[in-house]
């Protein structure tokens, strides 16, 4: 009996002790670079090592975003003479441009079920948030707005989707339905608001802000109250993210004298410089 719980015993603490198979994996962020002299879409892991140029190609390629299960980027390059939707896998492999209009196609958002992206484009005239299936069929304008509608993000529950618009005569942070409908203004500040992102349990949304005369990183509640400048830095710090756990922020900031990739925690507190590199680092995206 001695012998059996001795075994018993030893047997939870190898369990206890070694890596669960179920604990979550550190999440991997994409970014845009200019470090191979034109700009091209990296990846490296939350860290900052491990950085890789995954496109590899002469054109711009722009805008990266994941796909919820971490498998596929979409992103935007400009190969065919214009800003066009890409999807490739998390390789860089399997380049497929999704949107083939003359237009410009531009900063893609998957829907968190992995079946729609959301993106803004020019074809009718002006800039417009619009919808597509996540092969590139079924493509629909949501904001029908003659005003300038840019940077959608869904909410984590797919039901809505916020994005900027200076429809009130400077950029401001929106919200509508999934289907378009429901056009709110959460920000209404007389500085521009732009490039918003939910927070991964929907109750708050991330954005930059040139309110304090350069451009800052704020969060605020899900319903535009609450308005927190969380980077407080004469620099310009632009274009958040969320970590997949919601306890950090991925943005980009000159502060260093060129474009970076930093990250903080969601508090505004332990600023880290990420990338690192006397070339331009922009438009971080975490994968889930």
């Amino acid at each position: 009996m001695k012998l059996k719980r001795t075994v018993l015993w030893l047997g939870l603490l190898a369990l206890t002790l070694a890596p669960s198979a179920c604990a979550p994996k550190p999440g991997k962020i994409t970014f845009e670079s200019y470090r191979d002299g034109n700009y091209e879409v990296y990846v490296m892991n939350a860290d900052g090592t491990g950085q890789m140029n995954l496109t590899n190609n002469p054109a711009g390629d722009w805008f990266p975003a994941w796909s919820p299960d971490g498998k596929r980027i979409a992103f935007d390059p400009n190969r065919d003479l214009n800003f066009e939707v890409y999807v490739m896998n998390a390789d860089g492999t399997g380049q497929v441009n999704l949107t083939n209009n003359p237009a410009e196609d531009l900063a893609p958002a998957w829907s968190p079920d992995g079946n729609r992206i959301a993106f803004y484009s020019n074809r009718d005239g002006n800039y417009e948030v619009y919808v597509m299936n996540a092969d590139g069929t079924g493509q629909v304008n949501l904001t029908n707005n003659p005003a300038e509608d840019k940077d959608p993000a869904w909410s984590p529950d797919g039901k809505r989707i916020v994005f900027d618009s200076n429809r009130d005569g400077n950029y401001e942070v929106y919200v509508m339905n999934a289907d378009g409908t429901g056009q709110v203004n959460l920000t209404n500040n007389p500085a521009e608001d732009k490039d918003p992102a939910w927070s991964p349990d929907g109750k708050r949304i991330v954005f930059d802000s040139n309110r304090d005369g350069n451009y800052e990183v704020y969060v605020m509640n899900a319903d535009g109250t609450g308005q927190v400048n969380l980077t407080n830095n004469p620099a310009g710090d632009a274009w958040p993210a969320w970590s997949p756990d919601g306890k950090k922020i991925a943005f980009t900031s000159d502060r260093d004298g060129n474009w970076e990739v930093y990250v903080v925690n969601a508090d505004g507190t332990e600023l880290v410089n990420l990338t690192d590199n006397p070339a331009g680092d922009w438009f971080p995206a975490w994968s889930r």
